[in-house]
């Protein structure tokens, strides 16, 4: 399995940003880190490994960016506000240096993105946000609510990046038809801290009509041992939903 290391400053948080990249080839996902995890922690907890056949078969690159946790939702040291706003930097390192590198780099006019509890906050924010960018959305154990670190402050940038706020609200046409042709799956168990975010996010989703898989799995926790389980699967449907897809393109062309 190809690893790949990259460092670069991003204008938009005005220091270095790391990432390792895995694979040489294939459709690009952007994996996110747990609360207050770093760029290697995929790697380091055995994420990547769960993942490394489908990684070494050439049809999927993973892009394991960094987080900044510390220095946005976590830091109580600055204002809520404050909080927020670093946090809509780091949005737009992704969007703009992450995101455009790897599809500039498999050649994709859109990616994926992933993570794990907070990192499925990430993902799946994200992916709302920006769905003409985002084709697939892969949240395993996604805790969805940033009430938790504003301590009662709120303003428009506290909405618009908290999805169990937004989401039910939202009527643009736009935006709705672009989530629900995208593939979402809320992956959680029954063991599970998240259990009730995933099942609340569902219930939304289902408001609007938008599809998407919550897949509840009974021996499931909030633990890394879950999520090896669930991202190959997960990678293997998105996988599936491609090749079905070119397939369709395929034969219309002939």
């Amino acid at each position: 399995m190809q690893e790949f290391y990259h460092k670069f400053y991003t204008q938009y948080l005005g220091c270095d940003f790391e990432m390792l990249v895995f694979g040489s080839s294939g459709y690009p996902i952007v994996l996110f880190p747990t609360s207050l995890g770093r760029y290697y922690e995929m790697k380091d907890c055995g994420l990547i490994h769960a993942a490394e056949h489908l990684i070494d078969s050439g049809k999927l690159k993973i892009y394991c960016v960094d987080g900044i946790d510390s220095r946005s939702w976590y830091n109580y040291s600055i204002h809520p506000a404050d909080r927020v706003k670093t946090h809509i930097a780091y949005e737009r390192t992704i969007l703009n240096d992450v995101i455009e590198f790897a599809k500039f780099e498999c050649a994709s006019k859109d990616v994926a993105v992933a993570g794990c509890s907070f990192g499925g906050y990430h993902a799946l924010n994200l992916a709302f946000k920006h769905p003409d960018k985002i084709k697939f959305l892969l949240s395993m154990s996604g805790e969805f609510d940033i009430h938790q670190f504003i301590f009662g402050y709120y303003d428009d940038n506290c909405y618009f990046n908290n999805p169990t706020d937004y989401m039910p609200n939202l009527t643009d046409p736009w935006y709705l038809d672009r989530i629900k042709k995208m593939l979402i799956v809320l992956g959680t168990g029954e063991r599970d801290e998240s259990l009730e975010d995933n099942k609340a996010m569902s219930e939304i989703l289902h408001a609007k009509a938008i599809p998407h898989l919550l897949d509840v799995r009974t021996s499931s926790g909030h633990d890394w041992d879950s999520w090896k389980k669930m991202f190959p699967d997960y990678l293997s449907l998105m996988l599936e939903t491609l090749e079905k897809e070119q397939s369709k393109q395929y034969k219309s062309q002939i």
